[in-house]
């Protein structure tokens, strides 16, 4: 049996046909264009695979409640031209099996749950972040995802300043200095002129970004209290996930008894930015079985 998988992205859309323990079989990249021309090369990628169910991450934000007259839509975004397209709704017409529907964010959380499960990590929560050209997380709770009214928008939440960045206004178009505002991919040119890729691990933003970011480990362990915490996008490397861990060590000042923070906050077990297919194949898989 067949699944399919859809990580819906603002620059291109990743479809792939897998199997029922996850493997991908084939795999195809396509660039976001419009929504008309996008999703008539999604639909047209699956019309030569016979799958037997769909999942979809999608950037956002989008609309999840079943309930809701335009469930299956990407709503508000900012990306120009896709505001309220109905994307389940198209690709339903095309293929008339189960189809899920999440976050980008969400797909990869439930990814890395099902991927430590298969190592055999025996956990049963697990919150994932992805910092990049933007900041988002997921949650997944004992199967379930966090959010139910809407999904969750931690990159949006507001953080202590670092006393060596209170000059920077901070980029997120809605609040400034919110967490996406202050450690997302583009603030290393509205800080130093110059991308990340091109940033010296010895240059103290490295410093200020994981204050932040631990700010954020810090919030999600006191609320969500999760079995790990994975890091995943371009801006996290090993080196700012080992200062986020030696900040978060002394901001949670050993309050609560949690895993070493080696298991505890981690990065993804998928390869090549692959936790969101991985994902989409268990979530298709699980709305088949329902």
């Amino acid at each position: 049996m067949l699944v399919g998988s859809i990580e819906a992205g603002g620059t291109k859309f990743v479809c792939a046909v897998g199997d029922e323990d996850y493997r991908v079989k084939n795999q195809i990249t396509i660039p976001t264009t419009t929504p008309d021309e996008t999703l008539a090369a999604v639909i047209e990628y699956f019309q030569a695979f016979d799958i037997a169910a769909l999942g979809i991450a999608s950037f956002g934000p989008i609309e999840i409640r079943k309930n809701a007259r335009n469930y299956g839509f990407i709503t508000n975004t900012p990306k120009s031209g896709w505001q309220n397209t109905d994307v389940v709704g198209r690709i339903q017409e095309a293929f008339s099996i189960p189809i899920s529907w999440t976050t980008d964010v969400n797909g990869s959380a439930y990814g890395e749950y099902v991927l430590s499960t298969l190592y055999n990590e025996h956990i049963s929560s697990l919150v994932y972040y992805t910092v990049g050209t933007g900041v988002g997380a997921g949650a997944v709770i004992e199967g379930s995802f966090l959010g139910t009214e809407g999904h969750p928008e931690m990159g949006h939440t507001f953080v202590k300043r670092h006393p060596h960045d209170a000059d920077f206004a901070g980029i997120c178009p809605f609040h400034k200095d919110c967490l996406e505002g202050l450690v997302s991919g583009p603030t290393f040119e509205a800080r130093l002129h110059q991308k990340g890729e091109h940033v010296t691990q010895e240059n103290p933003v490295w410093d200020i970004l994981a204050y932040y970011l631990a700010q954020a480990v810090m919030q999600t362990t006191m609320i969500v209290r999760p079995d790990k915490i994975v890091f995943g996008g371009s801006v996290v490397s090993e080196g700012l996930l080992a200062k986020i861990r030696e900040q978060f060590a002394v901001m949670q000042n050993n309050y609560l008894q949690l895993p070493p923070l080696e298991q505890y906050l981690t990065r993804p077990h998928a390869t090549n930015n692959g936790s969101a297919t991985v994902g989409n194949f268990a979530l298709g898989l699980r709305e088949l079985q329902r």
